[in-house]
């Protein structure tokens, strides 16, 4: 019989983040025991303003890959991208089990088929009530109700306790799949006892209930009755097939076809149909090319960009580059999704393009058209009571959301000293005295840039924002550094710093100072062409300052003949 091995003080348990903190996005989440690791989800983020050119940020993953030998799998909340978007990225350095529910499983199996790695992951289906034996610990899924279906809790068993981690979620009564959240296993687990409690933050600032899903399909019911002429274009989450659904249910009541536009829409909505999770008529649905065969008010269109994604379909639609919809004043556009912070001039830009080309817009300001799929405060009260953890982390959220639910933790009983607001990286370390935070593991940002990872740091950003703000000046010249001499008169060129038609006092200046800074150089009797560059770049710098109080990026390209 196998022998279990006995805990002692120096058994301890880790818990930190590789992101997901500080940020909406970019979830990803670990726990250690001696020689076993788990992951828990592995998702992307999108680029900040100070990130021009960047496509979105995944987690920097160096310790896992430094400890892959005890990493024992991935487990996988739900599908949304903020939880799953990395891992045709992580997988490349991380052959380990991915853990999810079938839909989770099925928008992660399309999303891997576009990056066409060279290898299979290995994909391991599991439904709530399943438990997997992951080395030392057993990971448990829990049904919750979120804004995409098939989304669970974790309950994880570890040598030293019961770490309860939420996943996204809300406690919603009335799911459109009928499928409740199972309170009565959390209770269950609150009553056995709960070591540590890591839980969904985004909605910490929120008072009261989170709604259900179904009052939003009340208002696109009352949407359709009030606009019987119109053509309606409605934007949301692809991942939110329960909305989708209902807005395709309410389409057909009111005798509209419906035709869904958008990659990410038409991807995720063929999964959720042939995975069981979608169900209408056929011929409900038609291909977006043949929306010119019916009449506007018998025409609803889905379509993705409820961000205001520059390449998305609703932005196309919006500036007049889309293949097959063109807006107009007879269409009634529905933005049914909040912005997520930092998206919030993206959408006001396309509400204002949408608006220039006469159609009317409405969205979650001016009617109840969303509902949120994170708990607001009571619930997470809900959360709290049922669990009743004996220590408690606030996860997923900016740090104004963190420190929010440390006091709502507060509140309900938990004391100060057994709550721990994470940082990136740092580490949370149970064992049998108590907890505290101890040391720190290695943690933060990769970026994507097209094809390109992690080759875009903080010079490249520099140098990107620097050229955004006051463009660039090359100085072309050659030179004979054996005779010291200027062999060409130096050349400007300038992008984005000054219309050079209209400048061409400025530009006649700053030939002279180069020329003038060159031939000091070249005379020099100890200066190299790398020095002479140096002070071009320095001296071109200060002149230019002085005469326009700007600071373009200065490239000298000198060629010693």
């Amino acid at each position: 019989m196998a022998r279990t091995k006995k805990i002692t003080t120096l058994d301890k348990l880790k818990v930190f983040a590789l992101g997901g903190l500080d940020e909406i996005g970019k979830n990803i989440y670990v726990l250690e025991y001696d020689n076993d690791i788990i992951v828990i989800d592995c998702g992307l983020g999108f680029p900040d303003e100070d990130m021009p050119g960047v496509d979105f940020v995944i987690p920097d993953i160096t310790y896992l890959v430094k400890n892959s030998e005890k990493v024992r799998g991935i487990f996988i909340t739900h599908g949304h991208e903020d939880h799953i978007g990395a891992l045709p990225y992580v997988l490349r350095s991380l052959h380990v089990p991915v853990f999810g529910t079938r839909l989770t499983l099925g928008i992660i199996e399309n999303k891997l088929a576009e990056h066409k790695l060279d290898f299979k992951p290995e994909l391991i289906c599991v439904k709530a009530g399943d438990k997997i034996k992951a080395g030392v610990f057993t990971v448990e899924y829990i049904r919750v109700n979120h804004s995409i279906a098939d989304a669970c809790a974790l309950a994880i068993k570890t040598p030293l306790g019961i770490v309860v981690h939420t996943g996204d979620f809300k406690f919603d009564l009335s799911p459109i799949d009928g499928e409740v959240m199972d309170v009565k296993r959390l209770a269950e687990l609150g009553g056995e006892g709960v070591l540590l409690l890591m839980c969904d933050s985004t909605n910490a600032e929120r008072p009261g209930y989170t709604p259900s899903e179904r009052t939003v399909g009340t208002t696109f019911d009352q949407i359709f009755i009030n606009n019987p002429k119109k053509r309606i274009i409605v934007a949301t989450f692809s991942s939110n097939v329960h909305r989708v659904q209902q807005i395709i249910d309410y389409s057909i009541r009111h005798g509209r076809k419906v035709a869904i536009t958008g990659r990410s829409m038409i991807n995720i909505v063929g999964a959720a149909v042939h995975l069981g999770y979608m169900n209408f008529p056929e011929n409900a649905i038609i291909d977006i090319s043949e929306i010119k065969r019916y009449p506007d008010n018998r025409l609803t269109i889905i379509t993705t960009g409820s961000q205001g994604e520059p390449m998305s379909a609703l932005s196309r639609m919006a500036f007049g580059d889309h293949s097959s919809v063109s807006v107009g004043p007879n269409d009634l556009v529905i933005i049914s999704a909040n912005a997520i912070p930092g998206n919030e001039k993206l959408v006001g830009k396309i509400i204002n393009e949408l608006y220039r080309c006469g159609a009317e817009v409405y969205n979650d300001t001016t009617t109840q058209i969303h509902v949120s799929g994170h708990a607001c405060q009571e619930d997470l009260k809900l959360m709290h009571a049922l669990t009743k953890p004996k220590y408690f982390m606030p996860i997923h959220g900016e740090r104004r959301h963190l420190m929010e639910h440390r006091k709502l933790a507060l509140f309900m009983g938990i004391k100060p000293e057994n709550i721990f607001v994470p940082e990136t990286g740092r580490v949370l370390e149970i064992d049998q005295n108590g907890a505290r935070f101890n040391g720190t593991v290695t943690a933060g940002r990769v970026l994507v840039d097209g094809s390109g990872v992690g080759d875009v740091g903080s010079v490249v950003l520099r140098d990107r924002i620097l050229l955004s703000q006051d463009g660039l000046i090359i100085v072309s010249a050659a030179v004979d550094m054996t005779s010291r001499l200027l062999l060409t008169t130096p050349e400007i060129f300038t992008r984005g710093f000054v219309y050079v038609k209209e400048s061409e006092e400025l530009m006649e200046e700053m030939r002279i100072f180069a020329r003038e800074t060159l031939e000091s150089g070249l005379y020099s009797s100890n200066a190299d062409l790398a020095q002479i560059k140096n002070n071009i770049r320095d001296n071109l710098s200060k002149f230019i300052v002085q005469k326009t109080k700007r600071r373009p990026m200065i490239m000298p390209i000198i060629i010693s003949v």
